[in-house]
């Protein structure tokens, strides 16, 4: 049995929680989420707190409901925290600037990169080479982040490139 799956999710005052089927919906201050899960697990809200177990005994009953768990624990501190990533662009004359609802790079291509922020994650860039996403999905945030440093990973000779803050290249 998962010892995640186990614990309850408890749900903070400030948040709407929906259940239908196997659908959670969760509202708050930062945004609103919405899920639908396998239908290997059954997901309960009672007393403030949502329960996550597994239908059945198979394995992949067993496997889903500690995913779902932590799906949902990610989503209530989504709307109530948020997410951030911190990525540092590091090389003479590589640099980032949003405009508008684009993300323009210059990293030392003959042209320059416009990434489109998709909606629900914001991009904030300070000083020219530290950029900063955030939103309320985890999930987002985090390929968001991945994206833009795909156009030009850290190499590992001079360190030039995007990277995450403190993540040291070998």
């Amino acid at each position: 049995m998962s010892r995640i799956g186990k614990l309850p999710v408890v749900i903070p005052d400030n948040v709407k929680t929906e259940i239908t089927d196997n659908t959670v919906k969760v509202e708050g201050p930062k945004g609103a989420l919405e899920q639908t899960f396998d239908t290997a697990v059954k997901i309960e809200f009672a007393d403030g707190k949502i329960q996550v177990s597994p239908v059945g005994e198979s394995r992949r009953a067993r496997a889903m409901y500690g995913t779902a768990r932590a799906v949902i624990a990610n989503m209530v501190h989504g709307v109530v925290e948020g997410f951030t990533k911190n990525l540092e662009i590091e090389g003479v004359g590589f640099r980032a600037a949003v405009k508008g609802d684009i993300l323009d790079l210059s990293l030392g291509f003959s042209h320059p990169i416009n990434f489109p922020i998709p909606e629900g994650v914001t991009v904030t860039v300070a000083e020219n080479t530290k950029i900063t996403v955030a939103g309320p999905d985890k999930q987002a945030v985090g390929a968001v982040a991945a994206s833009i440093k795909s156009f030009y990973p850290a190499e590992p000779y001079k360190g030039k490139g995007v990277r995450v803050a403190g993540e040291f290249v070998r």
